[in-house]
C-alpha cells in the first residue's frame, strides 16, 4: 500500500487540468509538500496561493520538459533545497491532433520529447533517491491511445505506447530488485479537458477530470499496477489479442466510433 501522509509529491504539468486536481487531492490525503513543474508561471503562482498553507507546502519550478538540461538543473535545485521526492507523477503531455503527413519535424520531436523522453529523464533524476531510501512511487500517465491505434493521433499513440512499455518494464525491475519502489501505469480514455477539445465519443464516455484525479490518487494508495479508465479499456488488450485486425477495426474503430473521435478535434487554444 502506498502511504501519502507526510510525503512529498512531484507532479509534472501540475499547474492545471488533472495535474492541479491531483495536487489538491494528494494534499487532502495528507501529503506535506507538493512540488509542481510546469511551463505556466502564472498558473503555478495561482496554484501555490490557493493550495499552500502553513502545514501544506507548495513549491513550483518553471521547467520546459523538452529541455533535458533544465530537467537536470531543476532536480539539482530541489536536491540543494533538501527536497526528496517520495511520489513522482509524470503527468505532463501534449497532442498535436492531425494526420501524420501534416506533421513537421518539430511536431514529432516535441510530442516525443514531452510525452516519452521527459518521463524517463525525470524518473531517472529522482529514482536514485527512492532506491537509496528503499521507498517511493512512480506514476506514469500514459493513455488508452497507447493501446489502440487512432487516426490523427499517430505520433501521440507512438509516444504513449512507448511509455506503457517502459513504465511496466520499470515496475518489473523495481519488483525483482525488492527496492520498495512502486510503479503505476495509467491508461485513461479521453479526459474532458482543453487538451482534447472537439473530440467526439458517441458510445464510450469521455472522462471527468475530478474522477480521473481521484482514481489515480487511489491507485497510489492501493499500490495498483495498471489503472485503465473507464472499465471498458480493461478489455482492449484481450480484444486486440483475439480478434483479427479487420474485426477489431470494425468493432472498436467503427462501431464504437474511436477511429472518428478526432474528426472535429480542436485542442487547447
Amino acid at each position: 500500500m502506498g502511504r501519502i501522509n507526510g510525503r512529498t509529491v512531484l507532479i509534472t504539468g501540475g499547474a492545471s487540468g488533472i495535474g492541479r486536481l491531483m495536487g489538491k487531492r494528494f494534499l487532502d490525503e495528507g501529503a506535506s509538500h507538493l512540488v509542481v513543474w510546469d511551463v505556466q508561471a502564472q498558473a503555478m503562482e495561482q496554484l501555490a496561493a490557493a493550495l499552500g498553507t502553513a502545514d501544506r507546502r507548495v513549491s513550483t519550478y518553471l521547467v520546459d520538459l523538452t529541455d533535458p538540461e533544465r530537467i537536470r538543473s531543476a532536480a539539482l535545485e530541489m536536491e540543494a533545497a533538501g527536497i526528496a521526492v517520495d511520489i513522482l507523477v509524470n503527468n505532463a503531455g501534449i497532442v498535436i491532433g492531425k494526420m501524420f503527413a501534416e506533421h513537421d519535424h518539430a511536431d514529432i520531436a516535441r510530442t516525443i520529447d514531452v510525452n516519452t523522453l521527459a518521463p524517463m529523464y525525470v524518473t531517472r533524476a529522482f529514482l536514485p533517491g527512492m532506491l537509496a531510501r528503499r521507498s517511493g512511487h512512480v506514476v506514469n500517465i500514459a493513455s488508452a491511445a497507447g493501446l489502440v491505434s487512432n487516426p490523427k493521433m499517430s505520433v501521440y499513440c507512438a509516444s504513449k505506447w512507448a511509455v506503457i512499455g517502459w513504465s511496466d518494464s520499470l515496475r518489473i525491475e523495481m519488483e525483482q530488485g525488492r527496492t520498495g519502489v512502486g510503479v503505476t501505469t495509467v491508461t485513461p480514455y479521453y479526459i474532458d479537458t482543453g487538451m482534447f477539445e472537439g473530440v467526439r465519443s458517441p458510445l464510450i464516455p469521455i472522462l471527468k477530470p475530478a474522477y480521473v484525479a481521484d482514481r489515480i490518487v487511489g491507485a497510489v494508495k492501493s499500490g495498483r499496477i495498471f489503472l485503465r479508465l473507464p472499465r471498458l479499456i480493461e478489455f482492449v488488450p484481450l480484444l486486440r489479442g483475439i480478434l483479427p485486425v479487420r474485426w477489431f477495426d470494425k468493432i472498436g474503430g467503427e462501431w464504437l466510433g474511436v477511429y472518428h473521435s478526432m474528426d472535429d478535434f480542436r485542442g487547447r487554444t
